[in-house]
């Protein structure tokens, strides 16, 4: 397979609306992206979600997922339903009101060692207290939490989207990704919990068979406390509910949890970032960047697939006359590139160096990112799990996969005022087959997926800093003398070829999928080295929950003879295949961009990824691919610590 004000989120609750599905007749056409002004509207820049108060030592925070209103699109173009997060007492945004709720949400500003517990709701409901059907079409013939358990729904009977499409109440479930997190508020994809409506369907469960709270705050909440003996870092929060992940964060579902220390603060950064209590108009030289792909409806609403036969590879038959799930997509790349929840958005910026800290927080696009102008150079500060060891690192380009985190420092300097740059995508508009695809990949769309924000010079109001030459000390790697643990990424299709899964496995047992018995179990305190063989075409970003680990190199092999020799095994024809026989060439060392702590890796195809890490918390969490269509149909496994 291949800061927020009324202005820019201008919103009221709307019940039971709809989108995504252009195979009804009296659905809205697809909006054409080529006819959307770009960088006509001003790049919205995340505010700090406010606390709701302290427990002793404890920030204690009340987030609420809302469905709300919000211009995305440049004006006179329709407003978007939308899901987001909010400070829970908030009002929803709308004309002349201030609001925490966006998407992407309020950033979590947090600092390193400094406990937090956030009481999350599940506020998607009307003004009635009745539920909300999802925005997006929910397949329910996909290994998902189902809270109806088959009942209020018949999905599993029918053949046809329509019948396979569940609208019943949403459940939700929030994991802060790159966190190192006790297990039981770590979002655990069956940990979810249904919002407390007057009209839950008899049958229906509450919650999820994993849910977890430290504390009892009702129904529609759960209490989740983080350590945060992380890091200073850039981590991100999304929806992590086992099974339609995709449509929660695609319907928005996001937003930044950031890290701070006061080694980071040393360093003299480009600052201020946005801070509570900041009045309007405060300019900023920090600035997140959430980089997202969606589509959208000619009147404004999101468009996600209603159909498997969008995919354009498959018309049928579909479950339970096939493997095939009727609306699941392999993959999903929208047309209209958001930064920060607004589509292609101008930035004003002084002749001086900034801070971005940069999320891909798209479904499946691998972003590929440069300026148009080479007298703008980026330096590379940090990656997924903080600051770089030594001197930062001097970058022309970015490849960014989905769930990834860069901090980067870019310097405008050179350029006079009244001059722009345009923030550009190279990334294909298909699954990435890695640097070396072969044949080749085409480039995104130059007129739309290519271009993804703008940047324009205006007076310099003071000198900044300039960059640091040393960032930290390097972190020692820790070494071991454990056997390397080998885990497989495999594809399956139908006969013709279409897509039916992507799993993850073990050479010995081969495909897994989420529901068999774990098997990477690992002793509390080890150390391990990972070895991930891609055996699909597409480089895969593989996220391992609760650790930071260190990419150590990527050897080839031969993945078809690996496969054949392991399918023989498996049938009862063969010995028991080893990777080592298998290694082709020589092991590359990471990407430049890669030498620092991470969460997720990008795996390339005919290759042996291999990372190190220490398993320091025990616990049940998972591991999984973050292309998030891959994730939700079973490319998700159970990871131990014990």
């Amino acid at each position: 397979m291949r800061a927020y004000g009324s202005a820019l989120a201008l919103g009221v609750l709307l019940i039971g609306v709809a989108a995504g599905c252009d195979d009804d007749d009296d659905a809205p056409a697809r909006l054409d992206a080529r006819s959307i002004p770009k960088f006509a509207q001003p790049l919205p820049i995340p505010p700090v979600m406010p606390p709701s108060g302290m427990d002793g030592e404890v920030t204690e925070y009340r987030i609420a997922a809302r469905q709300f209103r919000q211009q995305m699109l440049p004006p006179p173009l329709p407003a978007t339903t939308v899901w987001g997060y909010g400070r829970e007492s908030d009002p929803l945004p709308g004309e002349g009101v201030q609001s925490t709720y966006h998407s992407p949400s309020a950033t979590v500003e947090a600092r390193s060692g400094a406990p937090v517990r956030v009481t999350w709701r599940n506020a998607l409901t009307d003004s009635d207290g009745e539920f909300l059907p999802h925005l997006l079409p929910v397949d329910s013939t996909l290994h998902w939490a189902d809270p109806g358990g088959g009942a209020g729904h018949d999905g599993h009977d029918h053949d046809d989207e329509d019948g396979a499409r569940y609208t019943g109440p949403v459940p939700i479930v929030t994991h802060v990704h790159g966190a190192h997190s006790f297990d039981h508020s770590d979002g655990h994809p069956e940990a979810w919990f249904l919002p407390d409506a007057t009209d839950l369907p008899e049958g229906f469960e509450q919650r999820g068979p994993r849910y977890r709270t430290q504390r009892d705050d009702g129904r529609g909440t759960a209490v989740f406390e983080y350590p945060l003996d992380d890091a200073p870092t850039t981590l991100w929060y999304h929806d992590h509910t086992l099974g339609m992940t995709r449509v929660n964060v695609y319907a928005g579902l996001a937003g930044f949890w950031i890290v701070r220390g006061d080694e980071e603060e040393a360093l003299g950064l480009p600052g201020p970032a946005p801070r509570l209590g900041d009045p309007e108009g405060t300019v900023y030289y920090e600035i997140p960047l959430a980089i997202q792909d969606r589509s959208f409806t000619e009147d404004g609403e999101l468009f996600y697939p209603g159909s498997r036969t969008e995919f354009g590879d498959y018309s049928g038959p579909f479950i339970p006359d096939s493997e095939v799930p009727p609306i699941w997509n392999p993959e999903v790349f929208g047309d209209v590139m958001l930064v920060n929840g607004a589509a292609w958005p101008l930035l004003e910026v002084e002749p001086r160096l900034y801070r971005f800290r940069v999320l891909n927080a798209c479904d499946s696009r691998t972003l590929i990112l440069s300026f148009d102008n080479p007298s703008v150079p980026i330096l590379l500060i940090g990656t997924d799990g903080g600051l770089l060891g030594g001197a930062p690192v001097p970058l022309n380009k970015l490849v960014v996969g989905p769930a990834e985190r860069y901090d980067v420092l870019v310097d405008f300097s050179n350029l006079a005022e009244g001059q722009s740059v345009t923030l550009l995508n190279t990334g294909p508009d298909e699954a990435w087959g890695g640097p070396d695809a072969s044949p080749p990949q085409d480039p995104a769309d130059p007129q739309t997926t290519g271009l993804v924000m703008q940047m324009r010079v205006v007076e310099l109001r003071g000198a900044g800093p300039t960059p640091p030459a040393t960032l930290r000390p390097p972190r020692t790697v820790r070494e071991t003398t454990l056997p390397p643990r080998d885990v497989v990424l495999v594809e399956e299709t139908t006969t013709g070829d279409a897509p039916v899964h992507v799993l993850l496995g073990t050479v010995r047992e081969g495909a897994l999928p989420w529901s068999a018995p774990p098997t990477e179990v690992i002793g509390l305190g080890d150390t391990e080295i990972w070895r991930i063989a891609n055996t699909t075409g597409d480089a895969h970003p593989i996220h391992l929950h609760l650790i930071q680990f260190r990419i150590l190199d990527r050897i080839p092999f031969d993945a078809d003879a690996f496969s054949s020799a392991q399918a023989a095994w498996l049938a009862g024809d063969g010995p028991l295949p080893s990777l080592d026989d298998f290694i082709t060439g020589s092991a590359a060392p990471p990407e430049p961009q890669e030498t620092g702590e991470k969460d997720t890796v990008i795996a390339y195809p005919g290759t042996l990824t291999r990372f190190i890490g220490t398993f320091d918390r025990a616990g049940d969490y998972v591991w999984h691919c973050h292309i998030i269509e891959h994730e939700d149909n079973d490319m998700m496994r159970p990871l131990v610590i014990q």
